[in-house]
């Protein structure tokens, strides 16, 4: 239970529905209880054939008592549901807070949180796990109360009639206890298995939509239907695990209140003998222990909801208490220039141990351009993730403006770059929507989106669609290729109009001429913005004011594209390479 201290918060927040709730519950349980005496007034009044003395007809007698038995009745039930409108409610409410409250902290948690989990068990935290939290929020709760006021109020009225009765009816209650105290811990155990198989269900059903191309390419279809098999299966033995030792505990449970059932009628029978009580009080307990039958046997049901709702509650503090690395240090909306220096940056990747820069120093001035160029794994894409601030330095420091990097707000430093990085992810919406998605839609107008789907060199292939810039992208923009996609990803990085422009490798999959004409088109885009070039292309890459090469997380050159060439260097190398390959290509 240690684990759903968490949500005491909301329990505050809604305070006064909780209180009006149990309100609610109380008067329910009144009317309910203490309606039952007019049932045995009547028995008893049928009994004894009425008192000669009295005045009043036995029918209206009889009625009276009817009425009161139907009138109380009416005004437990409506009490009743007043008191589901204000719990449950109260528990969607909160089921609404909750899953806020999750979203919230997974956008500020940085990117090796996402790295080290995957998007199934994530998704299932936020859905499945607070699905089961809601249900002790609501249902658990709004039964615990409602059984602990009826149990007050009927035991209450059962040792009013006689103690010695109440004491055998209830003698069967302890065993109960002691029988939900060990079954919960099993509960709670087979229910943490069971939610951590649903995330590896969710995960690999995930996993194998997004990569459908690649299954349908390679004939994997049949592999992955087995593989789901697998992981379903697993799922249905952990959870027939769970039932069975829910199922097992239910009708336990209902021999107890069948013995107590019998002891009264036994016990109440031998009292009644002996005039210590009527006939009618034996009634009256029959439907006390009735009344008590489904919220005693709804304990080993409530018990399993707090269990589960604990299990789940324990795997998102998991998240929820994980602090984020990335923070910003000021409120403080910086206005960014674009001045950028790196002073001996080093930086390892947390999760995989590999060092990505050492030692790293260079700087760009406002209104300039840096290219970066390199093999594969040199760490280009490194200071671009340095520079959007996704990762913090390990030693070194960054200065943007002659203010470390640390020091801006975050917001602002993001709100103000402009990113196209190497993996293109695009949305599942319009083209227009995710060109217009780095800032606020609302205020991107159809002649802006067109304009920088134009400088992106986009623009023909989009009117060429059906839908034009409406046309559905699919999930993870699968309708179009690799170079559109990269292209839509410039657009939405310069229609923002930033100071700091960061192209990371995107243009790897557009040919050569179409390559030309985006450089050319940003040109003019990047006029007094700082910016920055990677790439494994020298052609992407001579006309930058500044060029730096990096080897193993190096700078091993640094200089203009003409310089550079003269230096015989890593950089010629790779100029000489590439031209080779274009002479090679054009041949065929």
């Amino acid at each position: 239970m240690k684990s759903l201290k968490h949500i005491n918060k909301y329990f505050y927040k809604y305070r006064l529905r909780l209180l009006l709730g149990i309100v609610f519950v109380v008067i329910s349980n009144f009317f309910a209880v203490y309606s039952l005496p007019y049932l045995r007034y009547a028995i008893d009044y049928l009994r004894n054939q009425y008192d000669t003395t009295h005045t009043i007809s036995p029918s209206m007698q009889l009625f009276y008592y009817a009425t009161s038995l139907i009138g109380m009745a009416l005004l437990s039930g409506i009490f009743l549901f007043l008191m589901r409108q204000t719990i449950i409610v109260m528990s969607r409410l909160i089921e609404y807070d909750i899953k806020n409250e999750i979203y919230d902290h997974y956008q500020k948690l940085d990117i090796s949180f996402y790295k080290r989990n995957n998007t199934g068990d994530l998704m299932n935290r936020i859905s499945e796990d607070v699905g089961r939290v809601r249900m002790y929020i609501g249902p658990a709760i709004m039964y615990i109360l409602n059984t602990t006021f009826l149990f007050i109020f009927t035991i209450g009225q059962m040792i009013n009639v006689n103690e010695q009765l109440t004491i055998y009816v209830l003698l069967p209650l302890p065993f109960l206890a002691i029988s939900i105290y060990y079954v919960s811990s099993t509960i709670n155990k087979k229910s943490t298995k069971v939610q951590q198989q649903l995330s590896n269900i969710t995960t690999q059903a995930q996993e194998a939509f997004s990569g459908i191309r690649i299954l349908k390419a390679y004939g994997r279809e049949a592999y992955a239907v087995s593989e789901f098999e697998k992981q379903s299966s697993e799922y249905k033995s952990r959870t027939l695990g769970l039932v069975k030792t829910e199922s097992l505990f239910q009708p336990f449970m209902i021999l107890l209140i069948g013995l107590s059932t019998i002891f009264t009628i036994y016990i109440g029978g031998m009292l009644a003998i002996e005039r210590k009580i009527s006939y009618g009080n034996i009634a009256e307990f029959v439907v006390y222990i009735n009344r008590l039958t489904w919220p005693i046997a709804s304990l080993g049901w409530v018990t399993s909801l707090i269990q589960r709702a604990a299990a789940s509650q324990t795997r998102i503090n998991e998240f929820i208490h994980i602090e984020p690395r990335i923070i910003s240090n000021t409120a403080t909306m910086d206005v960014i220039k674009g001045d950028i220096e790196f002073k001996d940056v080093s930086f390892t990747y947390p999760d995989s141990g590999t060092k990505a820069l050492e030692n790293v120093s260079f700087s760009i001035k406002q209104g300039t351009s840096l290219a970066i160029i390199g093999r594969t794994g040199s760490g280009k894409s490194t200071i671009a993730n340095l520079i959007c601030r996704l990762y913090d330095t390990d030693s070194g420091e960054i200065f943007i403006d002659n203010k470390n990097i640390k020091d801006l707000n975050l917001a602002s430093l993001r709100n103000q770059t402009g990113y196209a990085p190497q993996e293109v992810f695009l949305f599942s919406d319009t083209i227009a929507h995710n060109i217009a998605f780095s800032t606020d839609k609302n205020l991107q107008t159809t002649q802006t989106i067109e304009q920088a789907a134009k400088d992106a060199a986009i623009y023909n292939n989009i009117i060429t669609f059906p839908e034009k810039f409406e046309t559905l992208v699919g999930e993870r923009g699968i309708t179009l290729s690799g170079g559109q996609k990269q292209r839509i990803s410039i657009a939405r990085a310069i229609i923002k109009q930033p100071q700091l422009l960061i192209f990371d490798d995107c243009l790897s999959a557009v040919d050569t001429e179409t390559e030309e004409e985006i450089l050319n088109n940003l040109k003019q885009i990047m006029k007094d913005k700082t910016s920055i070039i990677i790439s494994h292309r020298v052609s992407s890459v001579k006309n930058a004011n500044n060029i730096i090469v990096l080897d193993h997380g190096r700078i091993i050159e640094q200089g203009k594209h003409k310089d550079l060439l003269e230096r015989q260097g890593a950089y010629n190398e790779l100029y000489k390479m590439q031209l080779l390959e274009e002479e090679v290509s054009n041949h065929q």
